[in-house]
């Protein structure tokens, strides 16, 4: 069953995918990014391509979704994808979500983050996050719009909260949030922790631990400049983006105005 780890881009998606990738995928809980193609995105144009369907076609790949996963699902375990895509109809349904983890960044830190990784200016990174853009396989839509849609799954106690700052924060204690929701998923009574795995998975999936593979080995999943054709560090400030320092006013208020109920119900103001 499909565990959607779902978030609108450059809100710690990845850094989740990392950890439990680490702590699944691997023998002892040390990452290395070879680990991460566990994790599919999701739509993903070979699961389409499989079935015939022409993934430039977007309403045919919309309307085969619930197709795709169906098929996914016949395996019964659990199976993690990542998603940016905002929650619609047509999208997935409950009988093929076991559960949504969904990670939230403060708007103010993301706009800075998507604008570097997208090489686009603040301004043009602003127009994207309050008036939505879909491209060819998902739908992003813009940031409030993508943080509401899934909390439908609520009600059913199937949804998980992330926030970065609390992951970069208290990684060990957010981690085992995440792997206790699981467990709770799968309906089973008492947790057992590899503790070994778990250590070794907060420690090499650290902000610093990724920067540094980065670095060394690159990042399959990193873009290059358009201009220059230099790649752009994936994992470049991480935490260090202060927003304080970065923006100019206008965009700072724009953001509060546009997504002022998210950020107060998100404690961001």
């Amino acid at each position: 069953m499909i565990v959607w780890l779902a978030s609108y881009p450059k809100s710690g998606n990845t850094f989740v995918r990392s950890m439990l990738a680490s702590y699944f995928f691997s023998k002892d809980g040390s990452y290395d990014f070879n680990l991460i193609k566990n994790i599919k995105q999701f739509p993903h144009g070979g699961l389409f391509q499989k079935l015939g369907i022409d993934i430039n076609n977007q309403s045919e790949v919309i309307k085969n979704y619930i197709r795709v996963q169906d098929i996914i699902n016949k395996s019964r375990s659990i199976q993690f994808f990542k998603t940016h895509s905002f929650f619609f109809e047509q999208f997935t349904n409950l009988n093929n979500t076991l559960g949504v983890i969904y990670i939230v960044r403060d708007p103010r830190n993301v706009i800075i983050s998507f604008s570097n990784f997208m090489n686009m200016s603040i301004e043009e990174t602003l127009k994207f996050m309050t008036k939505g853009k879909g491209d060819g396989l998902s739908w992003i839509e813009n940031w409030s719009k993508n943080y509401n849609s899934w909390k439908i799954f609520k009600e059913h106690q199937k949804y998980l909260l992330i926030k970065y700052e609390d992951l970069i924060q208290k990684p060990d204690k957010i981690f085992l949030e995440i792997l206790e929701f699981i467990h709770k998923l799968q309906n089973r009574s008492k947790i057992i922790i590899d503790e070994k795995k778990f250590k070794n998975t907060i420690k090499s999936t650290s902000f610093e631990s990724l920067q540094k593979l980065e670095k060394e080995k690159g990042f399959p999943e990193a873009h290059k400049n358009q201009n220059t054709g230099k790649v752009i560090p994936f994992f470049s400030l991480g935490p260090k983006r202060n927003w304080t320092n970065l923006l100019d006013e206008n965009i700072i208020n724009e953001l509060e105005k546009t997504f002022n109920k998210e950020m107060k119900e998100l404690g961001y103001l």
